[in-house]
């Protein structure tokens, strides 16, 4: 009987204890700021992963779940973040990150998601993240400390692992599948070079180093769900469900990571 090696990798997360998105009530400081304006960017993709999975038909309970609980999440947050924005500039950015994402989740629950509905969801999303990598950004600038770029930097991976999985999904529809190839792509490049920057980080402590090994060996069976087979064939449910579920897992560990690094004192 073959192993089935996406289980197994499920079984890792869950020994190690690592709770999906464990988040408190309430922005405690500027590191925990930054991780949650972060969590927000991830939270855009992985929204659109989820509803481009129900177009496929595939892991239909996980991806409805993982839609219902980030646009929950997102609506929190985003309350929050807003409230915790001490200047004009960032409030500013929250006020047009709440209009953005009023006509993104209208996308999200208006209509029955479709393939003819996938192309205006993608433009919608993008809205999003850039308003809340810029959130991101201007919390860090606050800060102004080496810590709150590895708080956003590790956050960061968390989005980029739920984008290169949705745009996976998306140009199996197919949906604008040369634009998908390019994010992909520099997604990919992007987040091994920030692993890097974590492992050697000085900031980094034995508890983190552990949970990043943990996460490159995530990564390892992320990247090749990823790589099953080229943008331009057609794939079996499998293969969806592969990337899928892999993108959950390391999002897992990313989250726990990026927990770690905004607890820690500057």
């Amino acid at each position: 009987m073959k192993t089935n090696l996406l289980n197994r990798r499920t079984l890792i997360v869950a020994a190690v204890g690592l709770p999906l998105l464990s988040v408190h009530a309430q922005v405690n400081d500027l590191g925990d700021a930054i991780n949650k304006a972060g969590r927000q960017r991830m939270l855009s993709q992985r929204m659109g992963k989820a509803w481009l999975a129900l177009v496929h038909g595939i892991e239909k309970s996980s991806a409805q779940s993982a839609l219902d609980k980030s646009m929950a999440l997102f609506d929190r947050q985003l309350v929050e973040l807003k409230a915790y924005a001490a200047s004009a500039e960032i409030k500013e950015t929250y006020s047009k990150l709440e209009s953005s994402w009023s006509g993104y989740k209208g996308a999200l629950v208006g209509t029955v998601p479709s393939r003819e509905s996938a192309a205006n969801m993608l433009h919608l999303n993008a809205g999003v993240l850039a308003l809340a990598q810029q959130g991101t950004v201007q919390f860090e600038a606050v800060q102004g400390k080496p810590l709150g770029k590895l708080v956003n930097v590790a956050g960061r991976q968390r989005m980029l692992s739920q984008r290169m999985a949705m745009y996976f999904l998306a140009a199996r529809l197919p949906v604008d599948a040369a634009t998908a190839g390019i994010e992909i792509d520099k997604a990919r490049t992007e987040f091994s070079n920030a692993m890097l920057m974590l492992h050697k980080a000085p900031e980094t402590t034995p508890r983190i180093e552990d949970d990043l090994k943990v996460a490159d060996a995530q990564w390892l069976f992320f990247e090749s769900a990823l790589k099953k087979v080229t943008l331009t064939e057609s794939s079996t449910p499998k293969a969806l469900i592969d990337v899928f579920q892999a993108s959950e897992n390391l999002l897992q560990v990313m989250d726990r990571v990026t927990g770690m690094y905004s607890s820690l004192k500057t």
